[in-house]
């Protein structure tokens, strides 16, 4: 069984969903059977199936292995807050290893699971538990969407020194152009001479993205992408 390839980013909505999409459809590529889990969700509504999440029900259809929701995404919350909030007022408490059993079904039926988090690396889940805690827990490698907007350096050098000393690989990290008003190429630059894993993508801007320019991130990604799938 692969280890699995969790992404996280430096904020909420910085682009992780895209990034882990962009993943799935590249593993896809090299021939593999991938699975995919946003294992805790917020801002979910309400349907006759039960609370779905945007971000998750994407995951589930870009997967090439068709899966429950309720195993994709175990805890689902319809206010649009932190995770331990949002299941505190439902009376709930998120256990990790509710969603490692999960997990254990999932990958018994894929190749490799690509795990979307919640937020930020260190977002509560419980009063004890994080993303962080699940990954040590699942094994994963990290790769740490950046989304590109003022203070994003701190955010970024901060999550990245976390994840390393959190005895996590962290294979690589994707800068992604979230602010058209933000001149982003020097912050790149700064970063990638302090962030002590590879730059994996640069996406631009998606409102002025050239094909070319997408082009070329999934030949950056592709790299790191086949050496996970091997």
């Amino acid at each position: 069984m692969k280890k699995p390839l969790i992404i996280t980013g430096t904020d909420t909505d910085i682009g992780k969903t895209y990034c882990t999409l962009k993943i799935i459809n590249l593993l896809k590529q090299e021939g593999l059977q991938v699975a995919s889990m946003k294992p805790v969700a917020t801002g979910c509504t309400i349907s006759s199936a039960g609370l779905r999440n945007h971000d998750a029900l994407q995951l589930q259809r870009a997967a090439n292995i068709q899966l429950p929701y309720e195993w994709v995404n175990p805890y689902a919350f319809e206010p649009p807050i932190a995770p331990h909030i949002a299941a505190n007022i439902v009376c709930q408490e998120i256990d990790i290893e509710h969603i490692y059993v999960n997990y254990l079904k999932v990958a018994q039926q894929a190749d490799i699971v690509v795990i979307e988090g919640i937020g930020g690396w260190c977002v509560p889940f419980n009063p004890l538990d994080s993303l962080k805690d699940l990954a040590l827990y699942l094994g994963g490698q990290v790769i740490l969407v950046v989304g590109l907007r003022l203070g994003c350096i701190n955010h970024a050098l901060l999550t990245a020194e976390r994840i390393q000393q959190d005895g996590l690989p962290l294979i690589g990290w994707i800068a992604n152009h979230i602010d058209p008003q933000f001149t982003a190429q020097t912050t790149v630059l700064s970063l990638r001479e302090r962030i002590n894993a590879p730059l994996l993508a640069s996406i631009p801007y998606q409102a002025h993205a050239q094909p070319a320019e997408a082009i070329m991130f999934s030949e950056l990604l592709m790299k790191t992408i086949h050496s996970v799938a091997l």
